[in-house]
């Protein structure tokens, strides 16, 4: 007999009827979400100053960073002066983002901005395998702004541009940028879950301190950087 933790064995039938009724309560989930989205694009958006920011090849306005498009999402990555290794959280988030081209479709962009010097941002993202396009804000107040002071804090901000005129239209933090990845997405379909001691699960089920199973940025680094 298994020793490990397992769901009850039930007949083909009483499966079907219990996610069934699970199913019930998904599809009322996704048109809660439907609502949600819905509610998202009629948000008023508030007017950005013409902030400055740096790239690869050099300084560039707020506007310049859409590249054309009208829509730009950005992740504000966290950064700590003079660390080697950056936010794991952030890195590990980051690291999903390898195929952002389908964006083109929608007249949108997806980048990254951080509070670290553009030389030493640059150096980490290729350390790290990151793919989409990195700025620095550390000469502008564009971080702390929108929700990311240096030294503090992450977040993910959109952007809609009419002319040179930038205006933000929606922000997130926390846990509140779970909803554009995969990664956690994957994990609470499996039976165990994130295994953290904060989530509901039945007795006997493994469960670590929260952050316990994630993978650190020399983790990540391993994986896909240089």
């Amino acid at each position: 007999m298994s020793t490990n933790a397992l769901p009850s064995i039930v007949d083909p039938g009483t499966w079907q009827r219990e996610l069934d009724a699970l199913r019930t309560r998904e599809k009322a989930a996704t048109r809660e979400l439907d609502a949600i989205a819905a509610q998202r694009r009629r948000l008023p958006m508030v007017r950005m100053p013409e902030y400055t920011l740096e790239g690869e090849n050099g300084k560039i306005r707020l506007a310049d960073v859409f590249e054309g498009k009208t829509q730009l999402i950005v992740y504000n990555h966290m950064w700590f002066a003079g660390k080697e290794w950056q936010c794991p959280g952030c890195t590990g988030f980051t690291s999903q983002f390898t195929r952002l081209d389908f964006l083109d479709n929608y007249d949108a962009r997806f980048v990254i901005v951080t509070q670290g010097p553009i030389e030493e941002a640059l150096a980490y993202k290729r350390r790290v395998g990151n793919q989409m396009a990195w700025y620095s804000t550390a000469n502008s107040s564009f971080g702390a702004d929108v929700g990311a002071p240096p030294g503090e804090g992450f977040a993910v901000n959109v952007f809609v541009r009419d002319g040179d005129t930038v205006y933000r239209t929606w922000h997130t933090d926390g846990r509140g940028t779970e909803q554009i990845g995969h990664s956690f997405a994957l994990i609470d379909l499996l039976p165990y879950g994130r295994q953290e001691e904060w989530q509901d699960s039945p007795e006997g089920w493994p469960q670590s301190p929260t952050y316990s199973r994630w993978a650190n940025s020399e983790d990540i680094a391993a994986l896909y950087g240089t």
